[in-house]
């Protein structure tokens, strides 16, 4: 991740310079990797939408931490296995998936690019993973499911009670195929680079689920820190419990998702509730600073709750080798946020689907070479964690 000062990583310059000599930005063929992808968004990005988007809460200390945490575990292959059929297809929620991997809800996509959520959302259409529309997005659900795809929706809970439960309602009736509670934001955490620049949303974007009453003051600079900041905590409601979720799965008919679970206490619950599948996540370190990183989680969790219900998470995946190590340690699937964010503010629509496509092509690759024919062997492997 870049420096918590707003530079770019592995030396990159800061967000919002212009490119070294004037030249063109990369095209989608000639970014590599994510870290490449990465580097091209803090290129063309003001410093203020950056920071919004790579930061995380406090001292960034969980931030950081979720992606050394990868970098700390390593796998076992399996050799004299043929593997000359590869392939990186598998099941998520019960439906057929290029590669376990979904989109994940991020706010405000027009902060990035124009198109926003409509282009990412073809992306994700055209690489066969779902894309999880955000009740902070700044187009409707429904423009999103227009696309086409496979759409899930990301619920926050809102102070209006019977508001979360309408949208619950509005996102089965756009066609979303499930539903993603978020639990871990009673408010948002303090996210000091927003604090530091003020950041307030530009005239353009605009929370599309919100009422404009609520959503009015992301647009007015704070005086003392984030606007975004002090919307939300107007917004959402810090009295979500248990009684809630049961109350979601009263008004609609689809899969049900938790995200933010890090317990195994909090997972076994969830399923004995009976929802479809936890996401192991700490927000992406944009929460409690301090919180345990997701992978590190994700064992107990998955240990916890075993068939009873589908694992995900999300929290430091850059590459498809990333994506191996998770479903070793007993993920399904994970979430990806900000890389195919990067890549829709790098080059729009064809950015984001390249973020998806190097995915897959280093998931296919790291299977292989782990002696899995699928993502399912993945499963089968001696996955450790160094100090």
């Amino acid at each position: 991740m870049p420096s918590t000062d707003g530079g770019g990583p592995g030396g990159a310059q800061a967000p919002g310079a212009p490119h070294a000599l004037d030249a063109p930005p990369p095209g989608p063929r000639e970014l590599r990797d994510l870290d490449d992808v990465e580097r091209a968004a803090a290129a063309v990005l003001p410093r203020d939408v950056w920071d919004f988007v790579a930061g995380g809460s406090g001292r960034e200390l969980t931030l950081a931490a979720n992606r050394a945490a990868f970098d700390r575990v390593f796998v076992t292959p399996r050799v004299l296995r043929d593997v000359s059929g590869c392939t990186t297809d598998t099941t998520l929620l019960g439906r057929p998936a290029r590669m376990p991997v979904v989109v994940a809800p991020v706010a405000y996509q027009r902060l990035v690019h124009p198109d926003g959520e409509p282009a990412a959302a073809r992306a994700a259409r055209d690489a066969d993973v779902p894309f999880t529309v955000a009740t902070l997005s700044s187009v409707p659900v429904e423009e999103v499911t227009a696309v086409g795809g496979r759409v899930w929706f990301q619920l926050y809970w809102l102070r209006e009670r019977g508001r979360s439960l309408d949208l619950a309602r509005r996102a089965e009736d756009a066609g979303c195929e499930a539903l993603v509670l978020t639990v871990d934001v009673p408010w948002m955490g303090r996210r000091q680079r927003d604090v530091r620049n003020r950041f307030a949303l530009p005239g353009h974007v605009r929370a599309a689920h919100l009422a404009s009453g609520a959503q009015s003051a992301a647009h007015r600079s704070a005086g003392d820190g984030s606007a975004v900041a002090a919307h939300t905590a107007a917004a959402f409601s810090p009295g979500l419990t248990w009684s809630d979720v049961e109350a979601v799965r009263s008004v609609t008919r689809l899969p049900i998702v938790l995200k933010g679970i890090l317990a195994p206490d909090d997972a076994l619950h969830a399923a004995r509730l009976g929802v479809d599948a936890v996401v192991v996540s700490n927000h992406g370190g944009r929460q409690l600073d301090g919180a345990l990183p997701a992978v590190e989680a994700l064992p107990t969790v998955a240990e916890a709750v075993g068939d009873s219900c589908e694992v995900l998470m999300d929290g430091g995946v850059r590459s498809g080798t990333d994506v191996l190590k998770a479903l070793a340690l007993g993920a399904s699937g994970v979430l990806v946020g900000r890389p195919p964010v990067w890549g829709l503010a790098a080059g729009g629509q064809a950015g984001a689907r390249r973020v998806l496509d190097l995915l897959a092509e280093e998931l296919r690759d790291a299977l292989g070479l782990a002696g899995c024919a699928s993502p399912a062997g993945a499963r089968e492997l001696r996955a450790v964690r160094l100090p």
